[in-house]
């Protein structure tokens, strides 16, 4: 291969991961705009607003469960060139659709209640497709050297919308829905309808995957791996989104917290790419354990602090562990999944993520945070989370590396 062939498969690569980043970008601002209206246009059907919660909750269940059927979907997909894109583009026309009308059916009253609920499902549903299906493409056609800088670039779009969302809160909550809602739609079908061009592209430089045979059960390090997923995303629930803002308000002003959050989110994407290359030569279960062990220590120190720069301190180097944990996760599901079911696995390690969300607004919706008696255990719980899944992932890996070894050795012999 040429050094001009190299370089225009470096730069196509470059242009996957870029486009992902947009996708995970445009996808997460719109979940935030959803969030910031909902209590709102809920009200306007009659919902009452100690319900809302509820709605949320029926989202992360319904995204559970869809992330997975998506990703098993673009397994099938992925081998017949242009059929991902279609698909997606397809249930990205829907999800769009349906998440524009739902400020103007809130506006016809309480008769439109199960039209308004009806809205929200099938945005539900379809949207499960623009998370885990495009990432396949890096696992079906992208080199595996390449897999864990793309996946970074990916997950940047994901910690970028984690870092505007509090502005993006304070911005939007004195205006009109319909306007912001049909302006994050409109941008995110445009951005999901390119796919179909980026598979074209990755296409072009990889020969397509062969169909996959037959799909088999998950085996064992699978299994673990998506545990262990979801501990991680739980432990990150409790911690950023339940203690974040009370940790910061023992020694900030409320109107700080929208400077202070993003300092998660900076850690977060800051450290992905120098990890990245840790990934490349070690393998992400590896990176995804130490980061847990190291997030776990970055997290008791926030929970310790005794200063507001300290706090700040802790809370980026827990972010910087999340950003790690969240970009090798990806690239561990791609590999463990490398035999055809990369979609699969990378679509449950998205369902982790949602059921950890899930979990997550469960307590809140039973009043947890408010009783002292359990006051102590979630501020522990997100350490035992991240220290207790990052040992298992180490362990999991060195037995992998044994294994690996042990083949190599008896081969050689």
């Amino acid at each position: 291969m040429t050094t001009t062939q190299l370089s225009a498969g470096t730069g196509a690569a470059n242009r996957t991961g870029l486009y992902l980043a947009a996708l995970q970008l445009m996808f997460t601002l719109g979940w935030t705009t959803y969030v910031v209206y909902l209590p709102r246009l809920a009200a306007e059907v009659g919902i009452a607003p100690s319900a809302v919660i509820l709605i949320l909750m029926l989202d992360q269940g319904i995204f559970t469960i869809a992330d997975t059927a998506m990703g098993i979907a673009a397994d099938k997909l992925t081998p017949h060139v242009g059929r991902l894109g279609l698909f997606v583009g397809l249930m990205a026309a829907i999800s769009c659709g349906a998440f524009v009308a739902l400020p103007f059916v809130a506006g016809a009253g309480p008769a439109a209640q199960v039209w308004f609920i009806a809205l929200i499902v099938i945005w539900s549903i379809t949207s499960s497709a623009l998370r885990a299906p495009p990432l396949t493409l890096l696992g079906k056609y992208r080199a595996k050297p390449q897999v864990p800088f793309l996946a970074a670039l990916a997950m940047l779009g994901y910690g970028v919308a984690g870092a505007v969302s509090p502005y993006l809160g304070v911005v939007l909550r004195e205006h009109d829905a319909r306007l912001p809602f049909v302006i994050s739609s409109f941008v995110l079908l445009l951005t999901a309808l390119a796919l179909s061009r980026i598979e074209s592209d990755v296409a072009q430089d990889t020969p397509p995957p062969t169909p996959a045979e037959a799909a088999k059960p998950l085996g064992l390090v699978p299994i673990a791996f998506i545990v262990a997923m979801v501990a991680l995303a739980f432990g990150y629930q409790l911690h950023f989104a339940m203690n974040s803002g009370p940790s910061y308000l023992r020694f900030a002003k409320p109107d700080e917290l929208q400077w202070l959050m993003p300092v998660f989110w900076i850690g977060f994407n800051i450290a992905m790419f120098p990890a990245s290359l840790v990934v490349k030569h070690r393998g992400g279960l590896i990176v995804m354990g130490a980061a847990g062990l190291f997030g776990a220590a970055a997290i008791a120190a926030a929970e310790f602090a005794g200063s507001l720069n300290v706090l700040i301190a802790a809370q980026f180097l827990a972010g910087a562990a999340w950003g790690c944990m969240l970009m090798s996760a990806v690239s561990a599901a791609l590999a463990i999944g490398s035999t055809g079911a990369e979609g699969k696995v990378t679509g449950l390690v998205f369902s982790a993520l949602a059921l950890g969300t899930f979990a997550r607004m469960a307590a809140v919706a039973g009043g947890l945070q408010k009783m002292p008696e359990y006051a102590p255990l979630l501020h522990w719980a997100p350490i035992a989370c991240w220290s207790v899944a990052g040992a298992g992932l180490l362990v999991i890996a060195a037995a992998r590396l044994q294994g690996a070894a042990h083949i190599k050795a008896s081969a050689g012999g």
